[in-house]
């Protein structure tokens, strides 16, 4: 269930270092009471991975509560774009072209939404993202040919590498492309995160438990 102690710490911990990174409680794989006893205790930004499992859970909760604000963590699939533009209020993984143009042809339904570009700092294999050296150019591309507004980067360090290197990398991305919002930091290293003064950090496990 979900720990509202370890949540009331760390948000005292951000308030008190003036940090203004905002926590997205990941309730993903988590059940639907977790989330409303969250809510029940003041929470109200979390994150989803799958837009089907999203759905399930927060249609209705999303209905009677404007204050909640639900964030898309994980990868998007084209044929569910449409969807989750309906559902979700902020994108942290616009990971490639495809997903791009898809995001281009619903703009009408992006408005008061924001989008993220996921970095892949690491140039791992097995993650989506861009590389960093073509950030500035997939940034023009989205700009000016999707007429798509990009508000901030995000990254997932790869697991076995000081993950301040990588939050320092995508900081020095952001603002050579002069943006100003970062999606940096989980579970085991959200505290290394707040160094780069990040908008939200993404926790799961120390929230929730084991899945």
């Amino acid at each position: 269930m979900f720990n509202i102690n370890k949540f009331n710490e760390i948000n005292s911990f951000l308030k008190k270092s003036q940090n203004s990174a905002k926590i997205v409680a990941i309730s993903k794989n988590h059940t639907l009471d977790s989330v409303l006893m969250a809510i029940k205790h003041g929470v109200y930004i979390f994150g989803e991975n799958r837009v089907q499992e999203a759905k399930e859970k927060f249609l209705k909760i999303k209905q009677n509560n404007s204050n909640i604000e639900l964030h898309l963590t994980g990868p998007l699939q084209s044929n569910k774009v449409k969807e989750a533009i309906s559902l979700f209020d902020v994108f942290h993984t616009l990971d490639r072209e495809k997903i791009a143009r898809e995001f281009s042809r619903h703009r009408n339904l992006l408005i008061n939404k924001t989008i993220f570009l996921q970095i892949n700092t690491g140039k791992e294999k097995t993650k989506s993202g861009i590389f960093p050296e073509d950030t500035k150019d997939f940034l023009f591309f989205l700009k000016n040919e999707m007429k798509l507004s990009i508000t901030g980067l995000m990254c997932i360090p790869p697991i076995n590498e000081d993950p301040e290197f990588h939050f320092a990398k995508l900081k020095l991305i952001a603002n050579e492309n002069k943006i100003n919002q970062l999606s940096i930091g989980m579970s085991g290293d959200y505290e290394k995160a707040l160094k780069f003064n990040p908008t939200y950090i993404r926790l799961g496990t120390i929230l929730f438990g084991q899945r």
